[in-house]
């Protein structure tokens, strides 16, 4: 078993992969602000390339099920009908989702440690991003550290807006960091933190960042 990169590591990773991303848009379409109109899992592929450079990169799945998550993060294997159903969680996909690295001995012993939600176009707290922070927070919450290998979540996103925008970056930044807080804020043993948010100013065209919300257990 290799040894798991920090949080530090993975986050910088995936704000690196989101620019990366925007830059390679930017070559490959001339379009110097619109990464937003990029085609699905453009973000998550240069996200997981990211990670994979990593020293002791992680396992990498893209869309794996909320079911098969919790088989390989829940102390019990066959105990997560039940914690769906406690939880109140509907069968569905996670974005990108990090293992443990290490040579299995069957295809049932995975170790999930991180999941992601990846967001194109984010302007604004919409109900499918809070419904993204809130399944993440369900995933995430428990009392005893041990009931879950689950280490934290990110919901990383890209946000550009034009010129002609009424509302800046900067404010549509605390509106969407303070829907998230709210969220969060209402499950128990549950903390966030926020890092990126540089905002990048293209004269008479718009601006761009990208953010990446933390939410853990602080148990």
């Amino acid at each position: 078993m290799t040894k798991f990169p920090s949080q530090d590591e993975i986050v910088t990773s995936v704000i690196k992969g989101i620019t990366v991303a925007k830059t390679n848009y930017t070559n490959w379409t001339a379009d110097e602000l619109f990464l937003s109109y990029g085609p699905p899992k453009f973000l998550t592929i240069h996200v997981s390339q990211e990670i994979a450079k990593l020293q002791n990169p992680p396992e990498i799945f893209i869309d794996a099920t909320i079911a098969d998550i919790l088989r390989c993060s829940l102390p019990k294997r066959d105990a997560f009908r039940s914690f769906m159903k406690e939880n109140n969680i509907a069968q569905d996909v996670i974005c990108l989702t990090l293992d443990e690295r290490f040579e299995h001995k069957s295809d049932n012993d995975s170790i999930s440690k991180v999941v992601m939600s990846i967001r194109n176009g984010v302007r604004n707290a919409q109900s499918e991003y809070k419904a993204d922070i809130e399944q993440i927070c369900k995933l995430l919450q428990r009392e005893d550290p041990d009931a879950s290998t689950l280490d934290y979540g990110l919901f990383a996103f890209y946000l550009d807006i034009s010129n002609t925008a009424r509302k800046k970056s900067e404010k549509r930044l605390e509106e969407i960091i303070e829907s998230f807080d709210n969220i969060v804020s209402s499950y128990k043993n549950l903390k966030s933190s926020f890092k990126g948010g540089d905002i990048n100013k293209i004269e008479n065209i718009g601006e761009w960042c990208v953010g990446c919300y933390i939410i853990e257990p602080a148990v």
